[in-house]
């Protein structure tokens, strides 16, 4: 199996920018763009999608709740309908920009406080499983999580992620913080070789725990964002080799 890179970029909004996303575009495999609820707008959408046909990466939806002000990492109380017509709202806008391309959307990736509410409330997840339904899509998410029950547990493709650029806790929920620290790429490069060689991820507290990647995760926020993907980039190329068929 071949472990791809993905990030979430896209993020600039209106005079405001956010991320080198330039730079990462041709180190990532995947991207996930916002969809105009917690960041980026029609024209950060569309020059991101057109980028990402340059060189020839795939391209998924990558919706919040409706919190711009707040980046979307703001838990909101929606029932499970309009949260489902929501993440199909904010998808079918990228779409037109993937239809100007000539290019499918590849994957749903919820954000922020939605990505996490997912993970731990099955109402929540089964919803974002509607809309990924609807579109056709797999869904990335976090392995042994609801993520992981109810999207695989439907027959939706599941993606595993394992983030690099953000601690985890004993449970191996994610430690989201309001504003991305900064990871020295050496040891970003050793986190990845231990979850592909081992299968574990080491907790903020030391603990290990457990850990399955088809996919890792970069932030273009994250300060250094290129430098920590070549340092991915580094360690998927020297695991390659060793990885079962």
């Amino acid at each position: 199996m071949t472990v791809t890179v993905n990030c979430d970029m896209g993020e600039a909004f209106g005079l405001w920018s956010l991320g080198d996303d330039e730079a990462l575009m041709p180190l990532i495999s995947m991207a996930n763009v916002a969809c105009g609820y917690h960041a980026g707008d029609p024209m950060v959408m569309r020059a991101t999608v057109a980028a990402a046909k340059a060189e020839g990466v795939q391209v998924g939806a990558h919706p919040s709740y409706p919190d711009l002000q707040g980046f979307g990492r703001r838990a909101m109380d929606m029932a499970a309908e309009e949260l489902t017509a929501c993440i199909l709202y904010q998808a079918g806008a990228l779409k037109a920009f993937l239809d100007e391309q000539d290019m499918p959307l590849s994957h749903l990736k919820p954000h922020g406080a939605l990505y996490g509410r997912a993970a731990r409330d099955e109402a929540t997840a089964n919803a974002v499983a509607d809309a990924a339904e609807i579109l056709g899509v797999p869904v990335l998410g976090m392995a042994g999580t609801q993520h992981e029950a109810v999207y695989a547990g439907r027959g939706i493709g599941f993606v595993a992620e394992y983030y690099v650029d953000l601690d985890y806790d004993d449970d191996g929920s994610l430690i989201i913080t309001r504003k991305h620290a900064a990871y020295d790429a050496g040891q970003v490069r050793e986190r990845v070789e231990r979850v592909l060689a081992d299968g574990v991820a080491v907790a903020r507290s030391g603990r290990e725990i457990p850990m399955r990647a088809d996919t890792v995760c970069i932030h273009s926020d994250t300060p250094g964002a290129p430098e920590l993907a070549r340092a991915v980039n580094d360690a998927l190329r020297s695991a390659a080799p060793s990885r079962p068929q």
